[in-house]
């Protein structure tokens, strides 16, 4: 029986890297005056680096004109991410990144079933509460029975440390969820803790190797393109709780 969903947030629920994240992170920088710009596929790469803070202080390890000693590269990181989440929650608190297709259509499902639902990610409580405020009002918490964000669980993915504090909060076994992620990361970290996986692929994660997730596909506003084959339903097209729950039961 599946009694609760639990999600991902960046690249997830949105697609906040590109159009979020390194927009701010730039913008921080040249707030900053600092003498660095990232191009969308030099992010790409630094993605693989979980973490704004600590994805910074991969970057200062060979990037121009960075600081010599530690000390001076974590008070530079830690400004510029300070910034960057200010930037970025301004910025999305605007209505300026549309949640993915789907999602919305998703959290009318599970709403309407009494099935639960969580946000299990490490990104920062800010940027959650900035995204989600924008799309479902003030009380958006309302919506989720547990919620961990990177001040609960600071051991980034794939460390599953958030999943197992969800669970925890939930009162459930893994076998009795399914995490919503788009990236191989995210599938480590659930996986790790016993919880099935749906893969919603996304823009800078669209070719990781998930082999090992319930199902897998372009995203959830269509019902095309998934591995396993979705059930074609004409009345909505999209991938709706009715599937996953198909999905879920196919384990055994």
């Amino acid at each position: 029986m599946l009694d609760a969903i639990l999600w991902d947030v960046d690249g997830t629920l949105a697609e906040t890297e590109r159009d979020g994240h390194l927009v701010a992170m730039n913008a921080a920088f040249e707030e900053l005056d600092v003498p660095w710009r990232w191009s969308a596929e030099r992010y790409g790469e630094l993605l693989r680096v979980a973490g704004g803070y600590e994805r910074l202080l991969h970057f200062m390890e060979t990037g121009p004109l960075a600081p010599a000693s530690m000390d001076e590269r974590q008070a530079l990181a830690q400004r510029i991410h300070v910034l960057k989440n200010r930037l970025y929650a301004d910025y999305v608190a605007s209505g300026a990144l549309p949640l993915r297709a789907g999602v919305r259509e998703l959290f009318g499902d599970c709403t309407s079933a009494g099935v639960r639902m969580a946000i299990v990610t490490t990104t920062s409580r800010g940027n959650v509460a900035a995204l989600l405020g924008a799309h479902l009002g003030t009380r958006w918490q309302d919506r989720f029975a547990a919620l961990v964000c990177a001040e609960d669980a600071p051991a980034k993915k794939p460390d599953p440390q958030a999943y197992r504090m969800a669970l925890e909060q939930l009162g459930l076994p893994g076998s009795a969820v399914v995490a919503i992620e788009d990236s191989r990361m995210g599938l480590q970290a659930a996986s790790a803790v016993g919880i099935p996986v749906v893969i919603t692929r996304s823009l800078y994660f669209a070719h990781d190797p998930v082999a090992e997730a319930l199902a897998a596909g372009p995203g959830l506003g269509t019902v095309t393109g998934w591995t396993p084959v979705a059930d074609a339903d004409p009345a909505t097209d999209r991938i709706g709780l009715a599937q996953i729950r198909r999905w879920h039961a196919s384990r055994g």
